[in-house]
């Protein structure tokens, strides 16, 4: 393990509502200070929190209410002010945890996670700005960065096709899972849920996530409703989490007829609900048309699930022999969908298997794997510095 090297994690990209990018620093962070390095947060004013809480062993330094007024003045301030912080702090280590970091030299190692490749492969599921900023965010990092995190093999693979790159610059940590939000649940809990989506427990299909066009969510309506849509008793098909940027989803759901199962949108669900609502499914489908990771697959494992995915980039990389797989299209889904619904058996070892696949992904596994790239980058900063002398 390592010294007491120093590392600044700039989590000022982190949203107040702790989402996306967040939920991988909050539970990285306290596992990094667990291992020995010295750890200094750089927060948004507001989000600070979090670190005294989870992490008590780290430090946190709020950064200037101006600079993270709006996402220009944060990049701004990414720009201008952390090469600064990183002199003030004499960190040995700059840990970027979202794709960007300072463009001038800084007197530390850069370190540098890439979570998604999707902005090359599938430039169709991201608007304009997101995949001309990103593929540009990643080619820099690629050829400035002193180590690469990613999230997945899969991923690592899709940025050096698409963005080339040392292939020794790679470290791939696979994101761990909160057990103590998701597991499994007893029946009384997963009725509770069930009760407050206003659906029968056990007989509905469950998706979590942003509705986004990557998670493919028309083809999962299409699928749904071809495979239930005129059977008795048929399940419901809930949509939970945030609307996102979907322009064909309200059309598809609008367009079915009436009188069948439904769809229903709660939109995000509590925290404490999670377990119960992914453990409670009949079958959790995730149809994605491509993850950098494929968190919400591992999370459903660790409940229980009986999961259904893609085998689109790192999904068999999460989900194994744990989980069935289905093509992107509607009428894949649908017969994956009627295949595992008729079979309960199935359903039972997924379950199983999945419970005991997904506690193989733990965040202190992922830590070890960041202090590793750490230590890669001080010694790749330091041999270059040799060979200046």
């Amino acid at each position: 393990m390592p010294d007491t090297r120093r590392v600044l994690v700039d989590a000022t990209a982190i949203p107040a509502d702790l989402g996306g990018v967040g939920r991988y620093v909050v539970e990285l962070v306290p596992e990094l200070a667990e291992l020995g390095p010295e750890v200094v947060v750089a927060c948004r004013p507001g989000t600070e929190g979090w670190v005294a809480e989870r992490a008590p062993q780290a430090r946190a330094v709020v950064v200037p209410r101006a600079a993270a007024s709006s996402r220009p003045a944060r990049m701004a301030w990414e720009q201008v002010g952390l090469p600064g912080l990183v002199r003030r702090t004499r960190a040995d280590v700059l840990f970027s945890p979202h794709y960007t970091m300072p463009v001038a030299p800084v007197p530390a190692a850069r370190v540098v996670t890439l979570h998604d490749a999707t902005f090359f492969s599938r430039p169709d599921v991201h608007s304009r700005d997101k995949r001309v900023f990103f593929r540009q965010a990643t080619s820099w990092a690629v050829r400035h960065a002193d180590a690469l995190v990613v999230p997945s093999a899969a991923t690592r693979d899709e940025v050096l096709r698409h963005a080339g790159g040392d292939p020794a610059l790679f470290h791939v940590a696979h994101h761990g899972v909160d057990a103590s939000t998701f597991h499994p649940v007893d029946e009384a809990e997963k009725a509770r849920v069930a009760a407050s989506l206003g659906v029968r427990p056990g007989g509905y299909v469950a998706f979590l996530g942003t509705l986004e066009p990557r998670k493919n969510l028309p083809a999962l309506v299409r699928g749904w409703w071809s495979a239930f849509g005129d059977a008795t008793d048929a399940p419901d098909l809930v949509l939970a989490g945030g609307r996102g940027w979907d322009s064909e989803l309200d059309a598809v759901v609008a367009s079915l007829p009436g009188g069948g199962p439904r769809v229903v949108r709660p939109g995000y669900l509590p925290v404490d609900d999670l377990a119960g609502y992914l453990g409670g499914a009949a079958v959790v489908a995730y149809p994605s048309l491509g993850e950098g990771f494929g968190l919400p697959v591992l999370e459903a494992m660790a409940c229980g699930a009986a999961v259904l995915t893609s085998r689109e980039l790192s999904l068999p990389e999460v989900g194994g022999d744990a989980v069935a797989y289905t093509g992107t299209s509607a009428p894949e889904v649908a017969d994956a969908l009627r295949t595992v619904l008729a079979d309960a058996a199935l359903r039972s070892r997924l379950g199983t298997a999945a419970q005991a696949r997904a506690a193989s992904f733990t965040w202190s596994a992922a830590a070890r794997a960041h202090v590793l790239a750490f230590d890669a980058a001080v010694a790749r900063r330091e041999g270059r510095a040799a060979l200046l002398r």
